[in-house]
C-alpha cells in the first residue's frame, strides 16, 4: 500500500480527490491510504494560533514554525521509512512527469500545504524537504496542489489503472504530447476518424500515432523537442508531419 500524509489547515480541500474516480477506486481497493494532520493540533496558546505577522512588515500572515514542525514530526511516525517529503509552495520546482514517476516509485509521500503569505523559512531550511510548485502562478494555499500531486502519482501505481499501459501513452510520459484520440461514431458533423485507425494495421497505427505526438509537440510545446534527441524514425516522421502541415496551411511558415 502506498501511504500519503498531508499536513494542512484545510484537509477538506484535499479529501475529495480520494473519494471519486481512479484515485477513489485505488483507495477503496487498499492500494493507497491518506492521512491528514493539522498544525492546529500542536498550537500551544489558547487560540490555537498557527500564523503570525511577518518580521519586517508587509501584508499577510506567515505559518509559524513550531506547530508545523510538530505536525510533520507526528505524521512522519505514521508513514513508512523513506517517504518523500514535499512542501508545496509557489517557489518550488515545477511539477513534471519525471518527478511524478520518482514519487510513485517510493513507499509514499508526505505533503505539506502552505497557506497565507507563506511558511516560516526556517521550517523549509530545517526539514530539507523538496519544494514543489504546480506552475508560475499563486494559489490561496497548497491543498489544491497536494490534490493534484496525489492524483498524478496514484495513477502510476501498480494496479491502479484498468489497463497497465494506459499511463505509458500519456502526454509527457515519453517526453512528448499524446496523439489525438477518437471513438465512435466514425463520422461526426462531417469529421471523419483518420482512415489509418480503422484498417487494423498495427504498425501503420503505431507510426501514425508517433508522428502525431511529435507534430503536436512541435506545434504546442516545442521546448520539449529541444530537450529530446530524436531517433532516425522520429526525425523522419516529424519531417513528414511538417510537410503535411505546410500543405494543409497553404505553405504558411512553420510556427
Amino acid at each position: 500500500m502506498y501511504k500519503i500524509g498531508v499536513v494542512s489547515l484545510f484537509p477538506e480541500l484535499v479529501e475529495p480527490v480520494v473519494q471519486v474516480g481512479v484515485v477513489g477506486r485505488a483507495r477503496e481497493r487498499g492500494l493507497i491510504a491518506l492521512e491528514h494532520m493539522s498544525p492546529r493540533e500542536f498550537a500551544t496558546d489558547r487560540h490555537r494560533t498557527v500564523d503570525d505577522r511577518p518580521y519586517g512588515g508587509g501584508p499577510g500572515m506567515v505559518l509559524k514554525y513550531e506547530p508545523l514542525r510538530a505536525a510533520v514530526a507526528a505524521l512522519r511516525q505514521r508513514l513508512p521509512a523513506g517517504v518523500r517529503e514535499i512542501v508545496l509552495t509557489a517557489q518550488g520546482r515545477p511539477l513534471d512527469q519525471a518527478l511524478v514517476r520518482e514519487l510513485a516509485a517510493g513507499p509514499g509521500m508526505l505533503l505539506v500545504a502552505g497557506r497565507y503569505e507563506g511558511i516560516d523559512e526556517r521550517f523549509c531550511e530545517a526539514e530539507g524537504a523538496l519544494e514543489v510548485a504546480l506552475g508560475d502562478y499563486v494559489l490561496s494555499g497548497g491543498e489544491l496542489a497536494a490534490a493534484v500531486v496525489i492524483d498524478a502519482v496514484t495513477r502510476l501505481l501498480p494496479g491502479v489503472l484498468g489497463h497497465e499501459d494506459s499511463h505509458v501513452e500519456d502526454s509527457y510520459t515519453a517526453g512528448l504530447l499524446d496523439c489525438p484520440q477518437y471513438t465512435r461514431p466514425e463520422v461526426v458533423d462531417g469529421r471523419r476518424v483518420p482512415e489509418v485507425l480503422l484498417g487494423g494495421d498495427h504498425e501503420a497505427i503505431r507510426r501514425w500515432r508517433l508522428k502525431q505526438s511529435l507534430g503536436r509537440t512541435w506545434l504546442k510545446r516545442p521546448q520539449l523537442l529541444a530537450q529530446r534527441t530524436l531517433t532516425a524514425e522520429e526525425g523522419e516522421l516529424l519531417d513528414e508531419f511538417k510537410n503535411e502541415w505546410r500543405v494543409l496551411n497553404s505553405g504558411r511558415d512553420i510556427p
